[in-house]
């Protein structure tokens, strides 16, 4: 009697307060965690880690030495991966890159990717770090890092000046604005490891080739790169 009661009031606190899927807004049912069934399905997945000589790896090729990039999904604008990345940046849905993280980290593990030792998300700056409350790429790496089975680290790298917004910016104002301003803190702690370095969203890959360039400083590291979208 009182599991019938137990799970009467579990139906009418999701009929009151439905939890919803993050990427189109449809009730999520019993056993769901943050995306709806048929959207896990139905997300444009790249399947990028299974290739070498995938689009976003030649992004990278001739700006900085990166061993292998990959990203979970295709971005496009007004579609539900971009609501995905929406909730997880600007609503507080940490559980959303946590949830897609693991995802994509259990997938990783049947790849060269599972080689990695460390996962590194790229730093906000402590004020913006401040005004958010968050950073949603800790988020990302934090699920990934469980999925893969690997360690990770949000203290290793760090971003040592403030920059203006990157959206509304030109692909070379991109790389200008970046240039130079994440350092590694401890080097001893990354020191002949191989990082992979993760990010919400790659676009231009600024940042990425910012950061990359700071950890291979570090004598014996090698980086490669995993993103939850492409655009």
């Amino acid at each position: 009697m009182r599991n019938k009661f137990l799970r009467f009031a579990d139906d009418l606190l999701w009929m009151m307060y439905p939890s919803l899927c993050a990427a189109c807004s449809r009730p999520l049912f019993t056993g769901e965690e943050c995306i709806c069934t048929p959207c896990r399905f139905h997300l444009p997945r790249t399947g990028f880690h299974l290739h070498t000589e995938n689009p976003v790896v030649k992004q990278f090729w001739g700006k900085t030495n990166i061993k292998n990039a990959t990203a979970y999904y295709y971005f496009s604008k007004g579609e539900r991966v971009q609501k995905l990345i929406h909730h997880l940046k600007y609503k507080g849905r940490r559980d959303v890159g946590i949830f897609i993280g693991k995802l994509m980290g259990m997938e990783l593990q049947e790849s060269i990717y599972n080689e990695i030792d460390l996962v590194i998300p790229v730093p906000l700056h402590v004020k913006r770090l401040r005004q958010r409350g968050y950073n949603q790429s800790d988020c990302f790496a934090e699920g990934l890092s469980a999925g893969l089975r690997k360690d990770f680290s949000l203290t290793a790298l760090e971003r040592v000046e403030a920059t203006s917004t990157q959206t509304r910016k030109h692909r070379f104002e991109r790389f200008r604005n970046v240039e130079n301003i994440f350092r590694v803190k401890a080097e001893s702690s990354i020191c002949n490891k191989k990082i992979l370095l993760v990010d919400d969203v790659i676009t231009t890959g600024s940042t990425l080739i910012s950061c990359s360039e700071a950890i291979l400083k570090v004598p014996g590291t090698t980086v490669s790169i995993a993103a939850i979208a492409c655009a």
